[in-house]
């Protein structure tokens, strides 16, 4: 799967669990400084990317992914 289509489903799943729109969301911003996720939301989100890649996040590792292109990239290896 290319790096763009995983930004845009990364974006998706951003924008539901934070209820914001996905132009709001940059791969540079933070997921709590920036687009103000908080603790359980954070949860919420691990969640939402192993549903939409249907993958299995360690939850240690998936909560160190602190910003969107974090994650994005954190994700790429797992469906590597």
């Amino acid at each position: 799967m290319e790096r763009n289509e995983i930004a845009e489903r990364v974006s998706k799943v951003i924008a539901q669990v934070l209820k914001m729109d996905e132009g709001q969301i940059a791969e540079e911003h933070s997921f709590a400084a920036d687009l103000g996720a908080e603790s359980v939301q954070s949860v919420e989100l691990m969640a939402g990317f192993e549903e939409e890649f249907e993958i299995e996040m360690d939850e240690d590792e998936a909560l160190e992914v602190q910003t969107v292109s974090g994650a994005i990239d954190f994700i790429a290896i797992q469906i590597g």
